[in-house]
C-alpha cells in the first residue's frame, strides 16, 4: 500500500486536472479521492462473469444435462443478471456518495488580497531524524499548521518529495483540506528515496500562472541533505519569473542518526556504518538568497513564521474580487438512498422465475 499511494494521489489529482473540477465549479465532487473506487466496477464484472462460467461447469459435473436443466428449469439467468446489476449500481451509487456531489448555494462576495504559496515539504526518510523533537518531520508539519494560520487570504499548494517531486494539492482556498494532505505527509508517500529539491522547485513552479510575473512564492521546507546541482541554476530561472523562494533548514549541521522502523535501530551504509544525516545550510542559503527569499534554520516555530511573513509581505500582493462560495448544496444522500434501495432489491429480488399462472 505505502508504494502504490503515491499513484494513487496522482492518479487523483489528474481526475481533478481532466474534469476541470475545483471547489467553485457549479457541481463537483468534494473528494474526489473516492472516485477511483468507481475501478472496482469492471471487476464486479468479471467476478460476474465467472460465476455464470462456475454455474456452466457445476450443470455439466452434475450429469445429463437435460435432465440437470428439467430440475432448474425455475432457474432465471436474466433475473440473476439484474440481481448483478442491482448490486454492481449500489456500489457505483455508494463510491459516488462518498465522493459527496455538491453545488454552490448561498454565495458571498469576497475580496482577496493575497499571495500564491506553494509549500514544498521533504518527506525523505532522513526528516525522520530526532535532532530536532520529535523529529523533523512533525516539526515541519507544526510549522505549515502555523503559517497556513497567518494566510487565511492566500491561496495555497502543497508538494511532497523526496527522490521524486508530487503535486498533492494545487493552489487553493480550502486550507482544511490543505491540513489534511499535510497530517497524512510521510515517508510513503514518495517511495523514491533521495532529496531532489530541483524537481520540488519544478514542480512547485507548475501551480503558478505562468502570466504572472508577481504574487508568487515557495516555501521550500528540507534538511537539504543531498546535494542538487540542477537546483540553483533552476532558481536563477525562477527569480526572473517572479517567484520568491523562502527556504526552511530542519536538523543540525552536526547531524543525527535515522531511525529504521524495520530494525527498531538506526539506519547503516553497506559497510554497516550508522548513516548520520546533515543539514546543508549552504545550498538553501544561497536560494533564498538569488529569489529575495529568506532562510531560516528552523529552531523557534513562531519567529519562523514571523520571518516567513515578514519576507511574503515584501511581495506585491494582488487584489481579485473573488466571488467565493461559502455554503454548499450537497447531494450524497440521493446516492446513498439509491444504494440502500437496489440492496433491499437485490436481496428480495428472486434468482427463479416469475411464477405464472
Amino acid at each position: 500500500m505505502s508504494f502504490t499511494r503515491p499513484f494513487w494521489l496522482l492518479f487523483c489529482y489528474s481526475i481533478r486536472t481532466l474534469l476541470g473540477i475545483n471547489t467553485t465549479s457549479l457541481y463537483h465532487f468534494q473528494h474526489i479521492e473516492y472516485l477511483p473506487g468507481l475501478a472496482a466496477l469492471p471487476l464486479a464484472a468479471g467476478l460476474y462473469m465467472l460465476a455464470l462460467y462456475w454455474k456452466k461447469r457445476a450443470v455439466k459435473k452434475i450429469g445429463d444435462e437435460k435432465l440437470v436443466s428439467q430440475l432448474i428449469r425455475n432457474y432465471s439467468p436474466f433475473h440473476f443478471l439484474l440481481k448483478f446489476l442491482f448490486l454492481a449500481v449500489a456500489l457505483a451509487a455508494i463510491i459516488l456518495g462518498a465522493a459527496n456531489l455538491r453545488s454552490p448555494d448561498a454565495m458571498e462576495n469576497v475580496s482577496r488580497k493575497g499571495v500564491d504559496v506553494v509549500i514544498a515539504i521533504d518527506v525523505s526518510k532522513s526528516m525522520l531524524a530526532e535532532d530536532i523533537k520529535p523529529n523533523r518531520l512533525e516539526r515541519a508539519r507544526q510549522l505549515v499548521y502555523k503559517l497556513m494560520d497567518k494566510l487565511p487570504d492566500d491561496r495555497l499548494g502543497l508538494v511532497l518529495f523526496a527522490g521524486r517531486a508530487y503535486m498533492q494539492m494545487p493552489l487553493t482556498t480550502d486550507h482544511s483540506a490543505a491540513r489534511m494532505y499535510v497530517q497524512q505527509a510521510g515517508p510513503d508517500v514518495v517511495p523514491t528515496q533521495g532529496t531532489v529539491i530541483a524537481e520540488a522547485l519544478r514542480t512547485s513552479n507548475m501551480a503558478f500562472n505562468s502570466k504572472e510575473r508577481k504574487f508568487k512564492s515557495i516555501v521550500l521546507i528540507t534538511d537539504g541533505e543531498d546535494h542538487d546541482p540542477q537546483a540553483i541554476p533552476l532558481a536563477q530561472q525562477m527569480a526572473e519569473d517572479g517567484v520568491m523562494i523562502n527556504t526552511i533548514g530542519i536538523g543540525s549541521p552536526e547531524g543525527s542518526p535515522i531511525p529504521d522502523p524495520v530494525t527498531n535501530g538506526f539506519k547503516r551504509d553497506e559497510a554497516g556504518n550508522t548513516i548520520i544525516s546533515k543539514l546543508n545550510e549552504a545550498e538553501l542559503q544561497q536560494l533564498a538568497a538569488l529569489t529575495k527569499g529568506t532562510y531560516i534554520r528552523l529552531n523557534d516555530i513562531d519567529e519562523a513564521v514571523d520571518a516567513i511573513m515578514k519576507q511574503l509581505g515584501t511581495i506585491e500582493r494582488t487584489s481579485p474580487d473573488d466571488s467565493a462560495f461559502r455554503d454548499y448544496k450537497n447531494y450524497f444522500q440521493w446516492f446513498l438512498f439509491l444504494a440502500l434501495v437496489l440492496l433491499v432489491a437485490e436481496f428480495f429480488f428472486p434468482e427463479r422465475k416469475w411464477k405464472t399462472a
